[in-house]
């Protein structure tokens, strides 16, 4: 119970940052993992394989930051057919004012040394593999 409390509890932390910039915890997810591979585009499959939460609407999350002028489609030169993904200007610039944001967040971790969180990361790995 303690891992979940303390999951729901970071999630709403970043929930409030999301909420002011409009955006959802997978939206963030896209553009943070568009950013990464910046100025390369990536494929809608290639983006979902990255997703912290592989079961939502990839398809659907592109769609709504593109609206919003946060990501662009390129077409793929060697094949018309497949439409890439890009983080536009505008996205880097919402990452780069909410990383300022997200770094206030790194706060809470100030009581946790740097062997405990490497203790604590190797428990939640081996938590996972069950």
């Amino acid at each position: 119970m303690n891992i979940i409390f303390t999951a729901t509890w970071l999630q709403c932390k970043h929930a409030e940052i999301f909420k002011k910039h409009s955006l959802s915890a997978q939206q963030y997810n896209v553009l943070r993992i568009l950013r990464g591979s910046h100025p390369k585009e990536l494929s809608l499959g290639s983006i979902k394989s990255r997703m912290v939460d592989w079961m939502c609407d990839t398809s659907r999350i592109v769609e709504r930051l593109h609206k919003t002028g946060l990501v662009k489609r390129v077409t793929d030169l060697s094949d018309r057919r497949v439409a890439k993904i890009a983080i536009t200007e505008k996205g880097l610039k919402l990452l780069s004012d909410m990383d300022k944001e997200e770094s206030a967040l790194d706060g809470i971790t100030e009581n946790i040394s740097f062997e405990d969180a490497s203790i604590l990361g190797e428990l939640l790995n081996k938590l996972r593999v069950s």
